[in-house]
C-alpha cells in the first residue's frame, strides 16, 4: 500500500515517476490523462470551487484514503513549473512522531502535529526567485487536489533555523531547501464552518492604469 505505514516517510522523487503502488498518469489511457476539452456547461462549478478553498489547520483523525494520496501525486507532477523544469520532490509524512517534530521546527506549522498526513516540497535550492515562484504554484495544486477528495489543508512554513531542522527530521540532503510543508486532512466541524472574509472587487481591480477604477 502506500504510502507506507512503518513510520519511515515516502519519499518521491516527482520529476522520476514514483512506485509504491501509485498509478501514475503515464500508466493510464492517454484519453483519461488528457481529456479532449474540459467541459465549460456549467463554469460556475469550477469558480465555485475555486473560490471555496480555505486553509483547515484542524482535522478529525480519519487517515487520508491512498487513492486521494494517489491524486495528490498524480497532480504534483503535472503542476506547470517555471521552463517546465519540475524542480521539485516530496516527502509524504504519516508517521506521527515525524509530523510533531516538522509541527516543533522554528517557523509556522503548528498545525501538522494533528494531521493525518503532511507533504513537504524540497526544492533545488539554487534560485531563490524560481524556488518561490514554483513553490506557490505547487502549493496552491496540493491543496485543490486534497480539495477535490473533500480534504482540508493548510501550508506551513519554516523560518530562521526551521528549514535546517525540517531537513534534518527528514533526511533531505543539506543543499536542497525545504520551506513548506502541507497539512492534509478532513476538517473538523468547527473548521469545516469557518469562511473568510474577503474585500470588494473595488478595492483590489485596477483598470489600464493603477488608481483608474
Amino acid at each position: 500500500m502506500f504510502p507506507p505505514r512503518d513510520g519511515a516517510p515516502a519519499h518521491v522523487p516527482v520529476g522520476e515517476g514514483a512506485g509504491g503502488g501509485v498509478v501514475l498518469p503515464h500508466q493510464a489511457k492517454r484519453s483519461e490523462r488528457y481529456p479532449a476539452r474540459m467541459s465549460t456547461a456549467q463554469p460556475s462549478v469550477f469558480i465555485a470551487f475555486l473560490r471555496g478553498l480555505r486553509a483547515v489547520r484542524q482535522f478529525r483523525p480519519d487517515p487520508v484514503p491512498d487513492a486521494a494520496v494517489q491524486d495528490i501525486v498524480d497532480v504534483v507532477r503535472w503542476s506547470g513549473s517555471a521552463s517546465n523544469r519540475q524542480p521539485w520532490e516530496v516527502v509524504l509524512v504519516r508517521d506521527r512522531d515525524t509530523l510533531r517534530a516538522l509541527a516543533a521546527a522554528e517557523g509556522y506549522a503548528g498545525h501538522l502535529a494533528s494531521a493525518p498526513l503532511a507533504v513537504a516540497l524540497v526544492m533545488p535550492g539554487k534560485s531563490a526567485e524560481h524556488d518561490a515562484f514554483d513553490e506557490g504554484r505547487l502549493s496552491e495544486r496540493i491543496m485543490l487536489a486534497a480539495a477535490a477528495h473533500g480534504l482540508g489543508s493548510s501550508i506551513g512554513w519554516f523560518r530562521g533555523a526551521g528549514p535546517a531542522q525540517a531537513k534534518r527530521t527528514l533526511g533531505v540532503p543539506p543543499e536542497r531547501l525545504v520551506r513548506t510543508a502541507i497539512s492534509i486532512g478532513y476538517p473538523t466541524e468547527e473548521a469545516a464552518r469557518r469562511g473568510g472574509r474577503r474585500k470588494p472587487a473595488a478595492e483590489l481591480v485596477h483598470l489600464e492604469r493603477y488608481g483608474s477604477r
